[in-house]
């Protein structure tokens, strides 16, 4: 259990994915309860995992993609440790649809040419963003550049994240996996991010 769990290749699994993954290769008596058990004692995953609560409020939904990369979300992971690097954000952007993702280390700013670069150039341009209401986003700059682009821009309420949830659950995925490698492999954030 000690290598399934904190190999680097698995990176501090919950209990449900590594009971699934042990499942096909190995079985025991009371093998789910020694697997929730083990993960409940790990040290790291004390210190790393978030505690996910049900969201506040009404939901609202949005319309269900048609086409991969049409619609994405985007968010920041900000206030981060300043890397070799220079870099201090991860710009985090989903497609709604196959929820693939793209981790971009940034500075505080972001900028057109990043985002033509890393999203448009590779899936063309979307449909619709779906963003939270930071001041980068709700910029007349990013407004009319997107205007000029066609794509229509979408922002959800502050403190509902359940209209954005596709980028906030990978949000705290993604800081969970980082934490664990920084605490136990060491190294600077962005040398683990791809």
């Amino acid at each position: 259990m000690d290598e399934a769990h904190k190999s680097r290749f698995s990176i501090y699994l919950g209990v449900t994915k590594m009971y699934r993954d042990f499942r096909p290769d190995y079985w025991w008596p009371s093998m789910k309860r020694d697997v929730a058990w083990y993960v409940e004692r790990c040290l790291t995953c004390r210190k790393v995992k978030a505690e996910h609560q049900r969201p506040h409020g009404k939901m609202h939904r949005l319309d269900i993609p048609v086409w991969k990369w049409e619609d994405i979300t985007m968010d920041f992971i900000t206030k981060l440790p300043r890397t070799a690097r220079g870099v201090e954000s991860i710009w985090v952007i989903v497609d709604r649809l196959t929820k693939s993702a793209h981790f971009i280390p940034i500075q505080e700013s972001i900028s057109a040419e990043i985002y033509v670069r890393e999203v448009v150039t590779h899936h063309g341009v979307p449909v619709s963003v779906v963003s939270d209401r930071d001041v980068r986003f709700t910029s007349r700059f990013w407004k009319r550049f997107h205007d000029e682009m066609g794509t229509r821009l979408h922002f959800s309420t502050a403190f509902h994240p359940q209209t954005d949830v596709q980028s906030e659950r990978t949000i705290q995925t993604l800081e969970d996996m980082l934490r664990a490698c920084v605490l136990d492999f060491g190294g600077s954030w962005d040398t683990y991010l791809s």
